[in-house]
């Protein structure tokens, strides 16, 4: 074993900032415990910033060739597609930028503008489709005027493949089929939500762009607010980090292997500890036990490890970061 496994805890190099650390002599580890999160770092949150400025960009894009009233031409196919191919953006950049993964952002946002246009055009003719039938059914039972609640509805469950694109693509671009599920449910749910509120909108308002602007932005903050907290409600195992840079996060174990160390491109990224080695280590699910593998030095409860599987409460070092290990009691 390298030589710098010898001084795990608490005994930092000269000069370093400190962010918490893990005192072999100590019982009580000097770590941050779950519900002191930091807001910015919890993904209802950044989910549903990202969403609502992604969509915003998109409006203020398609919003000058959009024609209200008659005469409507083709340009008006632009809006949508628009909205959701930078809601989508927003999606797949937001987690990495919390991260301060940029070399990620760039890649997973490229993918994502591309496969949210794309899939904006698709999405937008089932959706219109499906407004259709819905509409032609609740005017069968006596509804005549947007004004009518029933209208919001409509538009609202039609509106719901939009979050449906949302899920599928913040999903994609991180390779996770768990992800997808769960980006799917709550898209469903946020986009749904924001639906049914933008016909109310655009009668408070009495204005086209003005009301577009404002339901298409709480649209893709309704979906991003729905898909952080499903993914958070429906996890089964995920580490909080306790102390390090990004105390507070939780990641969420998605993946079949998670890679952990100062590459850019890992799972998770440990940046602004030179101790660290690019692939550190992984974590690995093995049907419902969760393996630990390490390539360099990490610490589970004070004592050196390299495979071990990990219980619930675990709490485990890699450089300056701590992290707690959790999993949902079956």
């Amino acid at each position: 074993m390298p030589s710098d496994a010898a001084a795990p805890l608490g005994q930092p190099q000269s000069g370093d900032r400190q962010y918490g650390n893990i005192s072999e002599s100590s019982t009580e580890p000097v770590v941050a415990e779950e519900g002191k999160s930091n807001i910015l770092l919890q993904a209802w949150f950044y989910l549903g910033a990202a969403g609502l400025v992604g969509a915003l960009i998109g409006w203020a894009i398609a919003e000058p060739f959009f024609v209200d009233g008659e005469g409507r031409g083709w340009t008006n196919l632009l809006l949508m597609p628009a909205v959701a191919g930078f809601m989508c953006l927003g999606f797949g950049i937001a987690e990495s930028l919390v991260e301060r993964s940029t070399k990620k952002a760039l890649t997973r946002g490229v993918l994502a503008l591309i496969l949210g246009v794309v899939g904006g055009f698709i999405f937008d003719i089932i959706a219109d489709i499906l407004f259709k039938i819905f509409v032609t059914i609740i005017v069968s039972l006596g509804v005549q005027t947007t004004h009518n609640p029933g209208f919001w509805i409509a538009r609202g469950l039609a509106w719901m493949v939009f979050g449906v694109a949302g899920g599928v693509i913040y999903g994609l671009v991180d390779r996770s089929g768990k992800k997808v599920r769960y980006g799917i449910l709550g898209g469903i749910i946020g986009a749904g939500l924001g639906g049914t509120i933008f016909d109310p909108i655009a009668i408070a308002t009495h204005a086209g762009a003005p009301s577009r602007a404002i339901g298409f932005s709480l649209l893709g903050m309704a979906t991003g607010v729905a898909m952080g907290i499903v993914e958070s409600a429906l996890k089964d195992r995920w580490m909080y980090v306790a102390s390090g840079p990004l105390a507070g996060k939780q990641f969420i174990l998605y993946k079949p292997v998670t890679v952990l160390g100062s590459s850019q491109q890992n799972d998770i990224y440990l940046f602004k500890d030179p101790s660290i080695l690019p692939q550190h280590a992984t974590i690995e699910l093995r049907g419902a036990q969760t393996f630990l593998n390490a390539a360099g030095p990490v610490f589970v409860s004070g004592q050196p490890v390299r495979n071990r599987a990990l219980r619930n409460g675990d709490l485990i070092q890699v450089g300056r970061y701590a992290f707690h290990f959790r999993e949902k009691q079956r």
